[in-house]
């Protein structure tokens, strides 16, 4: 696999090797001691999951406070999303600063979200199924969840407002000036 740090330090984007013949391909999707070389520690993931979403959905912008947070490392099935991590870290050089990669079927990449981080995806295919590793299990009262579109962020969605699909929570998110953010 290829790992290249994105300009946020922590958050990796994963590109696997992928074999192809006539019968299908092969790739490997997960290795933990190449995982931990490159991510500069261990991660131990305790949870897979997996959402079924249609076009114009957007997931987000989703996080969990204190001792719940969560790394996260996502991936699409089927379908294309366009993936946003916006970091949370007042510490950080680039807290309030997001970064975006387009994760499909077609290439396969991974996307590595460190604790600290608030996480959103908009679906761009007909129907995307998304599956997501997190090393810390969900705490619904940790929950926090900042809009998807505040102007603080300035996060390009690649949809009109008027196809976007939204929980009522996600709609009701708060400003990112308001979030809980992290050491």
């Amino acid at each position: 696999m290829i790992y290249t740090e994105t300009e946020i330090e922590g958050v990796w984007l994963i590109e696997p090797r992928v074999f192809e013949d006539a019968r299908g391909y092969f790739f490997e999707a997960w290795k933990q001691a190449d995982f931990d070389a490159h991510v500069g520690g261990h991660v131990e993931f305790v949870q897979d999951n997996e959402s079924m979403s249609a076009r114009g959905v957007l997931r987000g912008l989703h996080y969990q406070k204190g001792e719940h947070s969560q790394a996260k490392l996502v991936r699409v099935i089927k379908g294309e999303v366009l993936d946003v991590a916006v970091d949370l870290r007042k510490s950080s050089p680039t807290f309030g600063k997001h970064v975006c990669v387009l994760l499909s079927e077609e290439n396969k990449r991974q996307f590595f979200i460190p604790r600290g981080f608030a996480h959103g995806f908009a679906v761009l295919s007909d129907e995307a199924i998304f599956t997501y590793k997190v090393d810390n299990k969900y705490a619904p009262q940790s929950e926090a969840s900042i809009i998807y579109n505040d102007a603080t962020l300035g996060i390009d969605w690649p949809l009109a407002e008027s196809q976007m699909l939204l929980s009522p929570k996600d709609k009701e998110g708060m400003a990112f000036k308001d979030a809980v953010y992290f050491e």
